[in-house]
């Protein structure tokens, strides 16, 4: 009784303002509702038949799936690598880890206007290349290229998250088994590769869940630099659905697309939370 009276209020506010929200998108997702008729006309699954028969949705499936999992390998090696630079003996390491966390305080759409502009054809990054003889591209107007810039700079964007956790999971690991493997001549690189990275498992496994989520919950980014450009070449879901909901005002539809995402996002976190041991208690 006791428990249930501390626990009452958060679940009280758990469903307020999870639980509801959930069950009543999921309603919306049943019907055809332009999101301001009082009266919303259930149609069932339509949506969701529709959504499978939409070649828009599996192109930007895919174009999510690519972007997730570059910003996901990035996301770790950058993370990993730079917290052991200043995980080192450093002098002013505390400005130099300020500098690396800058990103992450920048507000998002004013990062994306300046990377913008920096990859336009007559912007820095081509400046750069032409001072070295080489004709830089048209970044945002090639497909591909521009999906390359749109993961740079969400993996640029979180750097400083990144660093930050798995500098304070090496900070947490134990010293004692580092002495006795160097006692026993192992290398640098023997106790980063067979020490360090599996202690740093479930931290890898965290920020492997945090960049997937922060993946298929893009919007800001996209919407500044590219708009889902060029030709659906950077079309993620989110960009698919805020487009679908709040430009064409099928927000039916549009919901349909959000439970899509948030099942797509659960199943990858429950394979990977398997995957990785994560699940498994001790015995």
């Amino acid at each position: 009784m006791t428990a249930a009276m501390f626990l009452a209020p958060a679940i009280v506010v758990i469903g307020i303002f999870v639980l509801y929200p959930i069950v009543s998108a999921g309603f919306i997702s049943l019907t055809s509702w332009n999101g301001f008729d009082p009266v919303k006309e259930f149609v069932g699954f339509a949506n969701y038949v529709r959504l499978a028969e939409d070649p828009e949705f599996w192109n930007s499936l895919l174009v999510t799936v690519v972007y997730a999992l570059g910003v996901c390998i990035l996301s770790v090696v950058t993370g990993l690598a730079i917290a052991l630079l200043l995980d080192a003996p450093l002098r002013g390491r505390g400005i130099y880890r300020g500098i690396y966390f800058l990103p992450a305080v920048t507000s998002s759409v004013a990062a994306a206007i300046v990377w913008k502009y920096m990859l336009d054809p007559a912007g820095f990054v081509n400046a750069v290349l032409a001072q070295v003889g080489i004709e830089g591209p048209n970044w945002l107007q090639e497909r591909w290229l521009a999906l390359a810039a749109l993961t740079l700079l969400t993996v640029w964007k979180n750097i400083g998250i990144n660093t930050v956790l798995y500098l304070t999971a090496l900070q947490a690991l134990p010293g004692g088994i580092y002495e006795a493997a160097h006692l026993d001549g192992a290398s640098a690189w023997q106790r980063l590769r067979f020490l360090t990275i599996p202690l740093l498992s479930p931290m890898t496994f965290f920020v492997v869940i945090q960049a997937l989520i922060t993946s298929f919950q893009a919007f800001d980014l996209v919407y500044v630099l590219t708009e889902g450009g060029p030709r659906g070449g950077t079309d993620v879901l989110g960009m698919f659905m805020y487009r679908t909901a709040f430009r064409l005002g099928d927000f039916g539809y549009g919901t349909a697309i959000a439970f899509v995402t948030l099942i797509l996002v659960l199943g990858v976190s429950l394979v990977q939370w398997r995957v990785s041991g994560s699940g498994k208690t001790d015995r």
